[in-house]
């Protein structure tokens, strides 16, 4: 069995070691590999590279969503996919970064949020922070990308006019990821996190600027690998699901935990 995480760029990611590392403690037989997605490609390449699932990142999980034949959960809601499982000639769409996110968060307990960033990932953590009783607030550069948030708090950042503090600050755009930059002006930042609780960004692997701004105003914070981990779990739950493999839970979680 081959699965694979899919995306542009696609070289950092830690998925593979995630996914192989439960294959080889659980003795099951499959590999996890990454492939890069030119931006040009049509997503529906994809089904030629035989694979049984697939997890995606940026930029594609809306297209995935557009691409999938039938989606499922919290994804229809979300509008994005990350988690791709290929049946017979069908391709079936999930979203484990909603919940993922959540279990990084739960127990912070936090009474509201400010997101950064319009795109798949901020949906997911948008919808699921609304699920759960915490009203989320949107940020983005382009007010074009605020039309999928049309039943969100949102503003541009040009617009935006704090009406209270925020507890918990989460960066969901790519800044930092490719370039050494902030997702938003330090002048507007700055002054948000140090009336913030926890600082949380998506990024993994990686002290960025935003976590170093955080860390300088001495604000609790943290990269996006717990919810790497988590979603990575959910996802290989589905992958298993799907060829009808059963498998010890508790040897799963403990496999993916550890290895990072």
């Amino acid at each position: 069995m081959q699965f694979a995480v899919i995306g542009n760029p696609i070289s950092h990611s830690l998925s593979p070691i995630l996914h192989n590392h439960a294959f080889k403690t659980l003795e099951i037989l499959g590999f996890y590999g990454r492939y890069l997605l030119d931006k040009n490609q049509s997503f529906y390449h994809l089904r030629s590279l035989h694979l049984k699932g697939a997890n995606i990142t940026v930029p594609f999980k809306e297209i995935a969503f557009n691409s999938c034949d039938e989606v499922f959960g919290i994804a229809r809601e979300i509008g994005a996919v990350n988690t791709i499982v290929f049946t017979g000639s069908k391709m079936l769409g999930y979203n484990t970064d909603a919940l993922g996110f959540y279990l990084c968060i739960e127990k912070l307990a936090p009474k509201n949020a400010l997101i950064i960033g319009a795109g798949g990932s901020a949906k997911a953590v948008a919808c699921i922070l609304k699920e759960k009783g915490i009203p989320p607030t949107i940020i983005n550069r382009s007010k074009e990308r605020l039309k999928d948030f049309s039943n969100f708090e949102c503003a541009t950042f040009e617009a935006f006019k704090p009406k209270t503090t925020y507890d918990l600050i989460i960066n969901t755009t790519p800044a930092g990821l490719t370039s050494d930059t902030l997702p938003i002006a330090e002048a507007l930042l700055a002054p948000l996190l140090q009336e913030a609780k926890f600082a949380f960004d998506l990024i993994y692997g990686k002290q960025t600027p935003f976590l170093s701004l955080a860390q300088s105003l001495k604000i609790p914070n943290t990269d996006g690998k717990q919810m790497l981990i988590h979603q990575a779990i959910l996802a290989f739950e589905i992958f298993m699901e799907s060829q009808n493999i059963s498998f010890d839970t508790k040897k799963l979680h403990q496999s993916m935990q550890y290895i990072l």
